[in-house]
């Protein structure tokens, strides 16, 4: 068990009146305990408890795997989990549940009567994975690093003739010679005027001189993620694209610049979208700024005008704004900081300047 992790969620649940909250997401589980089993169908739950009497709930399929300093409850694929769940339980006082617990494990322990109240407790450990410890922030750290130097590779296989899939292909090979696990997400490529679709999927479209390139891409490296992206040009940059991408990348910069502690998010998100409004591309900045990350490419919480939370030191997120010309061109530029005491720190290095590639 990761005993300070689990005592700042305690606390939080203390602060929301409930002593006793069941996690089922697995990447929750293994902040806590250092143990990831993606266990299919099968219920895999951690019970925590203000009393400090934790249980994990594994199925004997994953007891190998199940190695953490944590009591077990192990259960076989024919019996009744969710009646041995509640045995657990204190029937007479309110139970936390998780936002991921299926329905098929809720109701049963709610015909069971097995809590006197359901509330979703799922803030009180999304709140703790929002802030980063000196572990985590290492990992994070060493991970953008390593997709840095995939970006200046992938950007370097593109040749005449190329197709999104062609480039796509070739970047997991690129991300385990750079010493990666695997993807963190699908890479999204887009060429020329599919750019414009914020979440393109990739094609078979072939590169053609003048189109913009936009890659969005990250990574994997001991459970923790990157996420970054830049956008090119191939051969040319129209004197319109060039306008585009100097306004995206200076609402990168203002809004990075004003990042640190006690600043509201959504006046982050407001810097970064008021200059792309004055600039008269308002109504093509068509998605919040930015979403936290870690051991979850997307994490709880995000960078948007609705967001009132305030920043706190050790949070790490994105600041990607981004410029979608429909038919013609779309423009993104992603970062990730993590916020420090007086400012904010830049995860990734990868230079902003635009680059034509010949």
């Amino acid at each position: 068990m990761k005993i300070k992790r689990v005592n700042n969620v305690l606390e939080i649940m203390k602060e929301r009146g409930l002593s006793q909250l069941l996690i089922n997401d697995i990447y929750s589980i293994y902040y806590l305990t250092g143990v990831y089993i993606d266990s299919g169908e099968r219920f895999f739950s951690l019970l925590l408890k203000t009393n400090g009497e934790h249980k994990l709930f594994v199925n004997r399929l994953f007891l190998l795997q199940a190695n953490c300093l944590v009591d077990k409850v192990i259960y076989s694929d024919t019996d009744s989990i969710m009646n041995i769940v509640s045995k657990y339980l204190d029937s007479n006082t309110p139970l936390g549940v998780d936002k991921e617990l299926p329905a098929k494990f809720l109701l049963p322990l709610i015909h069971g009567g097995a809590a006197k109240e359901y509330k979703i407790g799922s803030l009180c450990i999304d709140q703790v994975r929002g802030i980063k410890d000196k572990e985590e922030q290492d990992k994070m750290r060493i991970v953008s690093k390593i997709n840095d130097s995939a970006m200046e590779r992938l950007k370097n296989i593109i040749i005449p003739g190329i197709s999104e899939k062609e480039a796509a292909n070739k970047l997991l090979d690129i991300y385990y010679e750079l010493g990666a696990d695997e993807y963190s997400f699908e890479p999204l490529i887009a060429f020329g005027e599919n750019a414009a679709e914020p979440h393109h999927s990739v094609d078979n479209t072939i590169l053609k001189d003048g189109d913009c390139i936009l890659f969005d891409i990250g990574c994997k490296k001991n459970m923790y993620c990157a996420d970054m992206t830049r956008t090119f040009f191939y051969k040319q940059v129209s004197e319109e694209h060039q306008k585009i991408y100097d306004c995206v990348k200076q609402a990168n910069e203002k809004a990075i610049h004003q990042i640190k502690p006690g600043i509201r998010f959504k006046d982050i998100d407001q810097v970064a979208r008021t200059y792309i409004e004055d600039a008269g591309y308002g109504d093509k900045f068509t998605h919040r700024l930015g979403h936290f990350i870690g051991i979850e490419v997307h994490e709880y919480g995000d960078v948007s005008e609705s967001n009132s939370d305030i920043i706190q030191e050790g949070m790490i997120f994105s600041i990607e704004p981004g410029i979608y010309i429909q038919g013609d061109v779309g423009v993104r530029i992603e970062d990730l900081v993590m916020v420090t005491k007086d400012g904010c720190e830049l995860l990734n290095y990868y230079s902003k300047v635009l680059e034509v590639i010949i």
